[in-house]
């Protein structure tokens, strides 16, 4: 077999379902890989996580039996590329900012995608709603520690790649389907390593920490990254930036669940926007015409 059908996008349970649970993945990733930060430092975090999920996806998906044609190949290593980048900034980011606040700054990624993906004033207001609910949410309401202007600029920077991500995994998608995980994910590892062994050094192979880079590798990228292609390739850009909103509100509960993060008033405010924008996004989508047959 050299070539997977087009996969058309749908309104459905499915790609919703899938997206959610990638989601879900992230969070329960991101409370292992906290505990390696320690260890190996956040850039050898992320080559972890990438170099583990890649060689996990590529077990699983066997990509090499869907050879990619020519012209889907320069959308294939941009794909790579923004998601090499987007984890690399992400994790840098994290040094010197808080996680909550750099979680709403990346935010600004997807939040663009869906409003620049709108048609109709509807979904400008579920846009609106989800923004006010990150606002909430975000330590920037609460924190009186001033930021690293460094920081912020490499998390917002984050956001940007993970704005091209989402248009580039559809592109590529549209032919490899699932596969495009596999291959992708294979290029954003080997572009992260070098960066994490510059790191890390040896300590990334070090036996102590295999168990803790397979969680996260399975967690953090494998499985997320995958259900995250099963989402973009049956669903649209614009849903899918709204859908991703329930990220800050599952990254709040799971600093209260894992945490004991204490919630205030304004940060269950935020959490119920963000997920009413993100059930209206839902309700109000119409699946595209079937093309004809």
């Amino acid at each position: 077999m050299t070539s997977m059908p087009v996969i058309k996008p749908v309104s459905a349970p499915l790609p919703i379902a899938a997206l959610l649970g990638a989601m879900v993945s992230i969070q329960i990733g991101a409370a292992f890989a906290k505990g390696l930060f320690p260890l190996v430092g956040a850039q050898g975090t992320t080559a972890l996580r990438l170099v583990v999920g890649a060689l996990m996806l590529a077990a699983v998906l066997r990509p090499w039996r869907v050879r990619p044609s020519k012209a889907v190949w320069p959308w294939l290593i941009a794909y790579g590329v923004t998601l090499a980048a987007l984890n690399l900034l992400f994790y840098a980011a994290l040094k010197t900012i808080p996680l909550g606040i750099a979680v709403a700054l990346e935010f600004t990624g997807p939040l663009l995608v869906a409003t620049l993906s709108s048609r109709r004033g509807s979904d400008f207001a579920w846009v609106a709603l989800a923004v006010a609910g990150i606002v909430l949410l975000s330590p920037l309401v609460h924190s009186r520690q001033a930021l690293d202007p460094t920081g912020v600029m490499l998390a917002l920077a984050a956001g940007g790649f993970w704005a091209l991500y989402i248009v580039f995994a559809q592109k590529a998608g549209a032919e490899l389907g699932g596969q495009t995980t596999a291959y992708g994910l294979a290029i954003a590892a080997v572009l992260a390593l070098p960066f994490g062994v510059a790191e890390a050094g040896p300590a990334l192979v070090a036996p102590s920490i295999l168990a803790g880079a397979l969680l996260v590798g399975l967690f953090s990228s494998a499985l997320p990254f995958w259900l995250e292609m099963v989402a973009l390739t049956r669903m649209s850009a614009r849903l899918y930036g709204t859908l991703t909103c329930l990220e800050p509100a599952l990254g709040a509960l799971a600093g209260f669940l894992f945490l004991h993060e204490i919630l205030t008033g304004l940060q269950c405010l935020g959490v119920a926007a963000v997920i009413a924008a993100a059930f209206g996004a839902t309700m109000t989508n119409k699946p595209p015409v079937p093309s004809p047959e």
